[in-house]
């Protein structure tokens, strides 16, 4: 009876390893979700960002104030008329 209870607790124990620790296991299974998981919040990062561009594209080209604003900041452009005045910081150390 005794030989019977071991043999039928080592194929318990051989049938559960496949299921925890083999190839398609419980374990292999969360870690697989975790990393879906992880992609599809970085796609949902990406498409936001791509959004954003798309929006910034489409106003560049139709809106005049956007790419206006866009010379004035990135290439220092002004308009006929104006002038630009820089003020520069006070320099430290003895005055």
């Amino acid at each position: 009876m005794r030989l019977l209870s071991l043999v039928l607790l080592a194929l318990m124990l051989a049938t559960q390893y496949p299921l925890w620790w083999g190839k398609g296991g419980w374990l292999k299974v969360r870690d697989l979700q975790a990393q879906v998981q992880q992609e599809t919040d970085n796609n949902q990062a990406l498409m936001a960002r791509n959004n954003a561009l798309q929006a910034e594209v489409q106003d560049l080209k139709t809106g005049i104030s956007a790419l206006e604003e866009r010379a004035r900041n990135e290439l220092n452009m002004i308009r006929d008329g104006e002038y630009f005045v820089q003020i520069l910081p006070r320099p430290s150390g003895k005055k």
